[in-house]
């Protein structure tokens, strides 16, 4: 069904769990809009370590377009991750451009709630790629 490349799987998914680290580094200092940031480029890479693994390695930024992938080559796509992926996908531009603001910063706009929310929402997309790739190992 699947051309398995667990070698790329396990470089992206690597890369997934220590940027979600650096997140909750940044979440400890206070770097709210960053930690909002890094918990998106860690479920971004997870997703994609999916995708690398299956065989269909997928450019792009949006969580949802990857989920959609996933989900069109038959992984299922519980409504969770999908409700994680959503409030993600949100913190991709804006936490990073002045501009993407009329006034101010994206250091001014972002909370310790959010940055907490986002990190939740990142280790359970982490958790949820790491629990499907072990099933498509065992053939499941």
């Amino acid at each position: 069904m699947y051309t398995v490349d667990e070698a790329e799987f396990s470089r992206w998914i690597r890369s997934a769990i220590l940027t979600l680290r650096s997140a909750k580094r940044d979440y400890d200092g206070g770097d709210y809009n960053w930690t909002c940031f890094k918990a998106h480029q860690s479920a971004e890479k997870a997703l994609k370590a999916l995708l690398w693994g299956l065989g269909s390695p997928k450019a792009g930024h949006s969580l949802i377009e990857l989920g959609n992938t996933l989900r069109d080559m038959g992984v299922e796509l519980p409504r969770d991750i999908y409700e994680a992926l959503a409030r993600l996908s949100k913190f991709y531009v804006p936490t990073r451009y002045p501009d993407a603001w009329s006034e101010g910063i994206p250091e001014d706009y972002y909370t310790e709630g959010e940055a907490r929310e986002a990190i939740e929402f990142a280790e359970k997309v982490v958790t949820w790629v790491t629990a499907v790739w072990r099933k498509l190992l065992k053939g499941g």
